[in-house]
């Protein structure tokens, strides 16, 4: 396999790709403690999540280069920046449902680059879209539990019991977010097929000794 194709000026070599993966993971990591200091568990959770995944393959492999492409970690940094450093309730929405999409897609990258697994292209949008509404429906029992258990109000509106109205309201919410988190999930879709896919051949940055495992 040719090692110095497309993205030879981009991102050099495997090693490079690690130190830029492992930074981008790092953050995620001081996110997770800022928010668990700030006691915002429901991003200690996500973020905590996002960190597991995203070692899964070193760890698998036993190989500290063998990470995804820094690309897809940008795009999972990026939400969790936003709603690190922005002012509160500015940009909470939006940061979740690209969060949401951006998780899915860090799980149909590593199948695509780590595993023999094959994906038509149709098939990995629709993956990709599944794999967000799901994990939209989690992140929300999620939120739903830290509303219950802890006081919070990101799903039900006040604590219960709650009126007609308010679960009219919360339930209305809800459907929204599982709708713009479809969006952002058919979004992801095509931002793997046509990047992840077409354009920047991800396998080129892992170690020979990964490539040969996988192939």
């Amino acid at each position: 396999m040719n090692r110095t194709g497309r993205l030879g000026g981009l991102i050099g070599d495997e090693r490079t790709n690690a130190v830029a993966a492992w930074l981008l993971v790092a953050f995620v990591a001081l996110v997770a403690v800022a928010s668990a200091l700030e006691g915002d568990f429901v991003w200690v959770a996500f973020s905590a999540g996002v960190v597991t995944i995203v070692i899964v393959p070193p760890a698998a492999y036993r190989n500290p280069r063998a990470m995804l492409p820094w690309e897809v970690l940008v795009l999972v940094v990026l939400p969790v920046f936003g709603r690190a450093f922005a002012a509160p309730g500015l940009t909470m929405d939006v940061t979740t449902y690209l969060s949401v999409a951006a998780l899915a897609l860090v799980v149909a990258v590593e199948l695509d680059v780590f595993t023999t697994v094959g994906m038509t292209n149709w098939f990995a949008v629709l993956f990709v879209v599944v794999a967000t509404m799901a994990t939209a429906g989690v992140w929300a029992v999620v939120q739903w539990l830290f509303d219950l258990f802890l006081g919070t109000t990101l799903v039900l509106p006040a604590q219960p019991p709650l009126t007609d109205a308010q679960e009219q309201a919360a339930l209305n919410a809800l459907m929204w977010d599982f709708v713009s988190a479809t969006v952002a999930g058919v979004l992801a879709g095509v931002i793997f097929v046509v990047y992840f896919r077409r354009k920047a051949d991800a396998r080129i940055r892992l170690p020979r000794e990964v490539e040969e495992v996988i192939e």
